[in-house]
């Protein structure tokens, strides 16, 4: 059997979510809106939400991922999904708090 990839370039882009305090970036979160020949809705992706260690318990991140949800919601996603790691347990409760529900497994290749 011979099998032939073809590819063809699919578009998307990115929205920073950002707290300053001063001078100082103290919270962020990324929404990625992607798209996929299942829906000709797309679907979100957050990435890389951080609050400074001295912030946390404050409700920054609370409000980072109220946003990002609100403003995926506004785009027309039909889906809003992130990943985190293991022993993270705060912050698996804060996104289950907000909504989410956890579902499948990450798997990852760093280069």
């Amino acid at each position: 059997m011979s099998m032939e990839i073809q590819q063809k370039e699919v578009h998307s882009y990115g929205i920073k979510f950002y707290v300053m305090d001063e001078q100082k970036e103290v919270a962020r979160a990324y929404l990625y809106l992607l798209t996929n020949d299942l829906h000709t809705e797309p679907f979100g992706f957050m990435e890389d939400v951080f609050v400074d260690e001295s912030f946390r318990g404050k409700g920054y991140g609370t409000f980072l991922v109220e946003n990002i949800i609100e403003e995926a919601k506004a785009k027309g996603c039909y889906k809003l999904i992130c990943t985190s790691r293991y022993g993270k347990d705060k912050v698996h409760d804060l996104y289950e708090k907000l909504g989410f529900k956890k579902q499948g497994l990450e798997f990852r290749i760093d280069f």
